[in-house]
């Protein structure tokens, strides 16, 4: 219950629960019964989504303009560098409502453009319903891995991988959520367990890269301080890492 409660202090929990229940009442107002199948789709395609985001726009080169970087950082670039500040654990709004706009969008007009006359229906289906509750399940896992709490099987194996990406190799094991690692070894960013044994710490683990001095990490971090209570000491202690 703690871990729920966590999660839907956060607006976007918030708000792809709300999606979710528009979902099912689209869905429930077509009339179609055979459209609650599609939202099995859904979850593929939201682990997809999951992988590609992570890798391709959350790990972006650092900008070097300081506003790009400041949005990146609240993005992901800070919960790397405070991996357990509980504030930074979750995906931010300005992340995942345009992501769910945009793929809500692309499912529609696909169906739509082959003529299906359950266009709307259906990418609620696979969109709003399957995407979000996977959504959920990525953010249940991972706030999972990051807090000292009892894990059940499934959710320890997730946290070995995700251990692994936060402090040992930052380009690996981009999924979270539970099974989502087939993609990471279909996409080879994963680590075997002979690699692992001989495979050294990458340098910077925690800045993905950057120098912790950074003067565009430190003004990150100052400017965020607030907002996701971070001490004085935490800072001076980044800066040194």
């Amino acid at each position: 219950m703690d871990r729920l409660a966590l999660m839907f202090r956060h607006r976007s929990i918030l708000g792809v629960a709300a999606a979710i229940m528009i979902g099912v009442g689209i869905v429930a107002s077509s009339g179609i019964a055979w459209l609650w199948a599609l939202a099995l789709l859904g979850i593929p395609a939201q682990m997809l989504n999951e992988y590609n985001m992570h890798r391709f726009i959350l790990h972006l080169r650092p900008p070097q303009r300081q506003w790009q970087f400041d949005l990146l950082y609240r993005a992901h670039y800070g919960h790397h560098d405070f991996p357990t500040n509980r504030e930074l654990f979750f995906a931010p709004d300005f992340v995942v409502f345009p992501a769910l706009a945009i793929n809500f969008v692309l499912v529609w007009g696909i169906l739509a453009l082959f003529g299906a006359a359950w266009a709307i229906p259906g990418a609620a289906a696979i969109v709003l319903i399957g995407g979000g509750t996977t959504f959920f399940a990525y953010e249940w896992f991972h706030s999972t891995a990051h807090l000292p709490v009892k894990k059940t099987a499934v959710e320890r194996h997730v946290t070995t991988l995700h251990n692994q990406h936060h402090f040992r190799d930052f380009s690996k094991w981009f999924h979270v959520t539970a099974g989502g690692e087939i993609i990471d070894r279909a996409m080879g960013t994963a680590i075997d367990k002979d690699a692992l044994k001989s495979q050294q710490r990458i340098e910077f683990i925690r800045t993905l890269g950057l120098r912790p001095d950074d003067p565009r990490l430190v003004a990150a971090r100052h400017r965020f301080a607030g907002r996701y209570g971070l001490t004085d000491d935490e800072i001076t202690r980044a800066a040194r890492a």
